[in-house]
């Protein structure tokens, strides 16, 4: 059997050629014959009923009726060409448009012939009509070898392909035509022992029935074999990368608990630990004693204490003779990381350093020594980190913050910062769904902060339309006359023509007249400032100087100030979960009581409701993250793109939570059993994973 098949280039298919290729390429993305195979339908046509033209009614979503064709013409002038057919049937008449593709629907219409039409029923001035059908010639063999399909497969296609013969009826038939001459290759890529335990259909017969399913069952056992398939591969993928990572690299052992960590612990932690954050130190200390390089996920919400875990755990490489480091994506980050540190430590207890793209030539020699001598144990910095100037003597242990805003090759260079490659955390504020960990993340260990530090008084969320805007400008009067702080956050920086929202410009003329000076003192951020600029802003705001902050989201990371006890958001309904509970959390950083105003016009969207109502009823960051995904799919969750894995066909992780949790316990499985994949039964997978999968690549996933 020629698996190679499967890599064909699609022009070599029968029916296909260069013309057809080159727009199936570009409009589909379809280059081989397995990118086709792939290609499956996105809905099915019970094509089993015939109507009459007496019975189409307007109001049903399609139909199909036999009728023979009377006359054809071509009406208008250039853009308003169209097609115009009329046929008949023993119950009255019937007009068929055609707008486009005209030249070859035309040539192919013989008047007198009977046909086939299918589509959606109209009326257009009191007639009969139907617009752009699907249509072709009648014959007894073909409406009987049609009724043995009771499902008609319906292909996503392309103004572009109609020209061509490429609406769904030509997809189908190129498919129909590639299934016949390769469906006798299709392999297994799951083992038998699984396929039965599960009750799975084989992959040559799932293939078959999702393109042209008997019924309705056998579409439903195809759809299920093929999504295990998708999420057994990523995760096999995935802990087969988790297995390798252990065997390849070795990690330092930390075997003391020495005097830095001792001493932070009982005199300078400014508070207890929560129960969460013990869990996950003594997760993280486990790890580090194993003799392999850790690489461990840390999530929690924002306000959770990642960093004093993550400080905690940079204090115990120091007592083990390492250096570390902290990598965040933006200055904003990487100045937030090094304030909140250097207010748990002083430079006579440890030094701690900052380098970012703003650092002075003068700094950075002097870092780069203290660095290749030793004798900077803590450098917390941005992209920075990982230019080619800045070496470590011995770099042990590597903290990322939101690492899905940095490349692998970005990643990579910091763990090649030492010969042994230093222990890795990432940690997260973004609450990401089990699922989603599970995919996006699968090859790392996963630890979850899952409590607020105590004396945390939940925040209070409102939502308020913009007839009530009075009351919320009374709200934060009354909150600034206590000495408290508020933040106001915009989505736009000037008026929008295309989108009617409360912008920064206006906010701000609108904020001075109701906060006139010298009573109120109005700080202003957003992305179009320049670095200084912003940051003389946001410490006017941090040392009280200003009351109020009115920005863009800008401010979504990187501001601490424990005063600030007001967040006000306009146009929420604009904004995604994950950003509204991001933005929430710049507030309830102190011990006062803490609200979160959610300001929206009265005409909100279906999902704009629910994630309105969502914000109000919680503050459960997970429990928001997986309404989010409910509502957004995982391809537009933050992050996911660059990821690669969720190029996902069928799967949904939204709604297949029970498979993929399935696919992981059965992969799992056979590693435990049989880490090597030596044992005859797993042989497949073995070849699965050198080979495409059975001709139908799953390389792509990283």
């Amino acid at each position: 059997m020629n698996q190679q098949i499967f890599q064909t280039p699609i022009e070599y298919l029968k029916g296909v050629g260069v013309a057809r290729a080159d727009v199936l390429k570009k409009e589909l993305g379809i280059f081989t014959f397995a990118d086709l195979l792939r290609h499956f339908p996105y809905k099915y046509i019970d094509r089993t009923r015939f109507y009459k033209i007496r019975e189409a009614n307007p109001d049903l979503p399609h139909v199909q009726i036999i009728v023979r064709l009377k006359s054809k013409e071509i009406l208008g002038e250039k853009h308003t060409k169209r097609l115009i057919a009329q046929v008949y049937d023993d119950t009255g008449t019937m007009e068929l448009a055609w707008f486009q593709g005209i030249k070859w629907i035309e040539k192919s219409l013989i008047v007198g012939k009977a046909y086939v039409v299918f589509g959606k029923p109209g009326l257009f001035n009191g007639k009969a009509q139907m617009a752009h059908p699907e249509i072709e010639l009648y014959s007894p063999e073909a409406i009987k070898k049609q009724g043995n399909l009771k499902l008609q497969p319906a292909y996503s296609s392309t103004e572009k392909l109609k020209p061509f013969s490429l609406d769904s009826k030509g997809i189908q038939k190129l498919i129909a035509i590639l299934l016949e001459q390769t469906a006798k290759d299709i392999e297994e890529s799951i083992p038998q022992h699984l396929l039965q335990k599960l009750r799975l259909i084989g992959r040559r017969e799932a293939y078959m029935n999702i393109h042209f399913p008997a019924d309705t069952s056998h579409l439903n056992l195809a759809v299920d074999r093929l999504k295990f398939e998708e999420l057994f591969f990523i995760q096999f993928k995935l802990l087969k990368n988790k297995l390798l990572h252990t065997l390849k690299f070795k990690g330092n052992i930390f075997g003391t608990v020495g005097s830095y960590f001792n001493e932070f612990y009982k005199n300078k932690l400014p508070f207890d630990l929560t129960n969460a954050q013990k869990r996950v130190l003594k997760e993280i200390r486990q790890d580090t004693q194993r003799g392999i390089q850790m690489n461990r996920l840390l999530q929690g919400d924002v306000g959770s204490g990642k960093t004093v875990v993550a400080l905690m755990s940079m204090l115990l490489a120091i007592d083990n003779g390492f250096q570390t480091c902290i990598m965040a994506p933006t200055e904003i980050l990487a100045n937030q990381h090094y304030q909140s540190i250097e207010q748990l430590i002083d430079d006579e207890f440890l030094e701690v350093a900052l380098l970012t793209g703003s650092t002075s030539a003068k700094k950075r020699k002097v870092l780069h020594q203290k660095l290749e001598s030793g004798d900077l144990k803590i450098l917390i910095g941005t992209h920075a980190l990982i230019e080619d100037k800045v070496q470590f003597k011995n770099l042990g242990f590597v903290v990322i913050d939101e690492q899905h805003r940095f490349g692998v090759e970005q990643r990579a260079k910091l763990w090649r910062k030492n010969i042994i490659p230093p222990h890795v955390l990432v940690m997260t504020a973004t609450p990401i769904p089990r699922t989603l960990a599970m995919t996006l993340y699968g090859d790392l260990d996963v630890s979850v902060i899952d409590e607020l530090p105590a004396g945390r008084k939940p925040i209070e969320t409102l939502h308020l339309y913009d007839s009530h805007r009075l009351r919320m400008f009374g709200f934060m009067k009354r909150e600034i006359d206590k000495g408290r702080q508020v933040y106001v956050v915009y989505p736009l920086i000037k008026e929008s023509e295309k989108l009617d929202l409360k912008n920064l410009t206006d906010g701000i003329e609108v904020m001075a007249r109701e906060f006139p000076l010298p009573q109120y003192r109005i700080s202003i951020v957003h992305g179009q400032m320049s670095a200084s600029d912003k940051d003389f802003e946001m410490q006017r705001f941090i040392k009280g100087e200003t009351q109020i902050m009115v920005a863009t989201t800008v401010i979504e990371v990187g501001v601490n100030v424990p005063n600030a006890s007001v967040m006000i958001i306009e146009n929420a309904e604009r904004f995604g979960l994950s950003q509204l509970h991001q933005l929430r959390g710049r507030v309830g950083r102190g011990a006062e009581q803490s609200y979160c105003i959610l300001m929206s016009s009265h005409k909100l969207s279906h999902d704009g409701k629910i994630r309105l109502e969502t914000m109000v009823k919680t503050n459960n960051g997970f429990e928001i993250s997986e309404i989010d995904l409910q509502l957004r799919g995982p391809g537009n969750i933050e992050g996911t793109q660059q990821s690669g894995v969720l190029d996902l066909k069928l799967a949904n992780l939204a709604t297949d939570q029970q498979l993929l949790m399935i696919a992981r316990k059965c992969v799992e499985g056979i590693f435990e059993k049989d880490p090597q994949l030596q044992l005859p039964e797993n042989q497949i997978l073995n070849q699965t994973s050198h080979t495409h999968n059975g001709g139908l690549s799953w390389d792509k996933i990283s």
